[in-house]
């Protein structure tokens, strides 16, 4: 081990466990926590509060900060970003290569409690709906739900979170249809999934559920269009990134009956504030579910990704590279080397 000391290890994100905490401290680490405000996250935090925090750091675990090359260049001394979570389009991968940094995504530490939760998204929306709501107004009528036993489930995306859904799916004899640009067909034989062009999953399918990432290809995929090839007793589940959806057209969608309800952990006014109006019209709707972007967001699941960002920060640090799968920029010989 490298016993350079100290190595100083910034955590931006909350809920960061005793026990990555003592991990990173057992390596030679000394670890601070960010004091951010009630309700504040690091996203939330200008370039000025950034550097503040950075100044002597060597290691960051950050949350949904940007990380920008004007950031990077301010900060000689940081090796390693690790990012919490596996989306990084916050991250300047190009920055963070050609300042001979490395960053890092927390791979395989939160796929199942996304999956999890896109599951129990489909449930609540089948069979929960607003029943509660009715029940606290004193009508306890019977409201009839929906089965997801047996239906026909569209998965847009199979990677490890959307392969975690069908696992899940299988329980409840669901047959499954996936739209993937690069089809796994033995994964496809083994697993009962039958891959289908996107407007037959749209139009086949009783609940589509996202799994894809967010890039050129996928912002806006199911726009209008889109939702009017789906079936109006059909619901959309987006446990993924909010730019796959258009929620201007998915409120126009669900206002007119074109489709059943949705199922929301992410949202375009995320990272676009002038869909602000259009997310606090979605969350009063009453088939809707919504939750903040919290998919991931279990004990089990923060402290499986704390620990794979803590692991990843120490192999950096003593000099070794993080597992293949959780590198997304590795820089450290994009630099010359001084004579």
């Amino acid at each position: 081990m490298n016993t350079q000391l100290p190595r100083k290890v910034l955590v931006t994100q909350r809920f960061f466990d005793p026990e990555s905490i003592a991990y990173l401290q057992g390596q030679g680490c000394e670890v601070s926590i960010a004091e951010l405000a009630q309700g504040q996250g690091d996203g939330d935090l200008d370039e000025a509060q950034l550097l503040a925090l950075l100044a002597d750091a060597d290691a960051w675990i950050v949350g949904h900060a940007w990380v920008t090359a004007q950031l990077l260049e301010q900060l000689p001394r940081l090796q390693v970003i690790a990012r919490r979570g596996v989306g990084y389009e916050r991250v300047s991968v190009d920055a963070v290569q050609a300042s001979g940094k490395v960053a890092t995504i927390a791979v395989g530490g939160n796929d199942a409690s996304v999956a999890d939760h896109a599951i129990a998204m489909m449930l609540a929306l089948g069979r929960l709906g607003e029943a509660k709501a009715r029940m606290l107004q004193g009508d306890w009528g019977i409201a009839l739900g929906r089965d997801l036993y047996r239906k026909t489930v569209g998965i847009v995306g199979l990677g490890r979170i959307g392969r975690g859904v069908v696992k899940r799916l299988a329980g409840f004899e669901a047959k499954v249809l996936a739209y993937s640009p690069n089809p796994d067909w033995s994964y496809g034989r083994e697993a009962g999934v039958q891959y289908v062009d996107l407007d037959t999953l749209l139009a086949e399918s009783d609940y589509v559920s996202l799994h894809a990432p967010l890039n050129e290809d996928t912002r806006l995929l199911i726009d209008a269009p889109a939702l009017n090839r789906m079936k109006p007793s059909a619901v959309l589940i987006n446990t993924a990134r909010g730019g796959l959806v258009d929620d201007r057209a998915l409120l126009e969608a669900l206002l007119d009956g074109a489709i059943a309800g949705a199922g929301l952990d992410v949202f375009l006014s995320e990272t676009d504030p002038t869909y602000r109006a259009t997310t606090e019209a979605l969350l009063a709707l009453p088939n809707v579910v919504a939750t903040p972007h919290s998919g991931a967001s279990t004990h089990e699941g923060l402290q499986r990704t704390n620990l794979i960002a803590a692991q990843c920060v120490v192999a950096v640090l003593n000099g070794d590279t993080p597992p293949a799968s959780c590198v997304i920029a590795d820089g450290r010989g994009a630099l010359p080397t001084e004579e």
